[in-house]
């Protein structure tokens, strides 16, 4: 099958022909500002289907939404025309087509041109209004405000939040791809003039959305993690990673370093506990300590080592040996002093989980010797 792709390297093209190329097409014609125009006659003799992504969103001059949005859309058809192919064309349009504004007229007028051309050659056309989508390989200041919000958090620039109430509809680029992929497998009959929804939407106004990009950035201080099971929150954060700064991907742990090793906290979550990384040196003892309701999991994942257990109303002591050469999680139940023994001659390193986050005020953690 053979795939034109106009805008092959603006943002929703550079994402739909990343994943045609994961699915397995290789027959991608690719149409953008650096393509010979003259190729164009060439693509619309041989093509099976058309995705029509390229388009014009901040030129220098007003004129210029019509000729790259409205012009070059009627080109396009014309060539199809002209070559008689009546392959589908997906066309993506935008929802300032609603408004009375140079960018929305120019849409417009792209979305009556593919209309009229499906019912005059009776070609399957699918127009998809679409609202501010985001994600990765979004450039800023031109695509969406999310994306000009994750570049100038990331760097500590200045963002402007000039309505905070603003109510916005925001679709993510990979359910857009998605979707745009399940009709070039299965396309459907239409040719009724109506223009489609990508059919995942998110609604958030201007300030929350501020407001939760931020929280990204403090979440390498405050080490906690975002509500991964909301999923607008779960795709602004994919998001964000993408434009951190090359040289700013790793950061630093506060290390709680003595003679012994060390303690170091990874991750946080309001509502699953938080993740630590504990370093024994050998000989070293760490714990003799039990909880009334906080219960932890360890796992050794380095070195070797024992973890030591006596329920406190007896005098039985039960041993676990554990080594990282075998993964294997052990629970730390409720009203059990415990305690965990570097065994071997290197570091013990364990990765330790407890069920809530540490309350200073409130550590639930009582001295006793296993």
């Amino acid at each position: 099958m053979k795939i034109l792709v106009t805008g092959s390297k603006g943002f929703i093209g550079k994402n739909l022909v990343a994943e045609l190329t994961n699915l397995g097409y290789r027959d991608i014609l690719h149409f953008n500002r650096d393509t010979e125009p003259g190729l164009l006659d060439s693509y619309t003799k041989k093509c099976d289907f058309v995705f029509h992504l390229a388009g014009i969103n901040r030129p220098e001059k007003e004129e210029e939404f019509m000729e790259g949005n409205a012009n070059l859309t009627s080109q396009l058809l014309d060539s199809l025309k002209k070559n008689n192919n009546t392959s589908p064309v997906l066309m993506t349009s935008s929802i300032q087509a609603e408004k009375d504004n140079p960018y929305g007229e120019s849409k417009l007028a792209g979305e009556e041109l593919v209309f009229n051309y499906g019912k005059e050659t009776e070609a399957q056309v699918y127009v998809y209004r679409l609202a501010n989508v985001f994600g990765k390989w979004s450039k800023p200041n031109y695509n969406t405000v999310v994306a000009t919000y994750c570049h100038n958090i990331a760097r500590n620039l200045e963002i402007q939040v000039n309505n905070p109430d603003a109510q916005l509809t925001l679709c993510y680029i990979d359910d857009a791809i998605k979707e745009f992929i399940s009709i070039l497998n299965s396309p459907k009959q239409t040719n009724d003039g109506k223009y489609y929804k990508v059919s995942k939407e998110y609604q958030i106004t201007l300030d929350r959305l501020a407001e939760t990009i931020k929280s990204f950035k403090e979440s390498r201080t405050n080490l906690m993690v975002p509500n991964m099971g909301d999923e607008l929150t779960k795709k602004l954060y994919s998001t964000y990673l993408s434009f951190i700064p090359e040289d700013e991907f790793s950061y630093d742990l506060k290390m709680n370093v003595d003679q012994r090793g060390s303690f170091t906290e990874f991750l946080k979550t309001s509502d699953r506990g938080q993740v630590s990384i504990n370093v024994s040196k050998p000989g070293i003892t760490k714990g003799n300590h039990w909880h009334h309701t906080k219960n932890e999991k360890f796992l050794v994942v380095s070195g070797q080592g024992q973890i030591r257990f006596r329920k406190l109303d007896t005098s039985e002591i039960i041993e676990y040996n554990v080594s990282g050469e075998k993964l294997e999680v052990v629970d730390i139940p409720t009203g059990y002093t415990h305690s965990i023994v570097n065994t071997g001659e290197t570091d013990l390193v364990t990765v330790m989980w407890a069920n809530e986050l540490f309350d200073q005020g409130n550590p639930d953690t009582y001295y006793a010797e296993v």
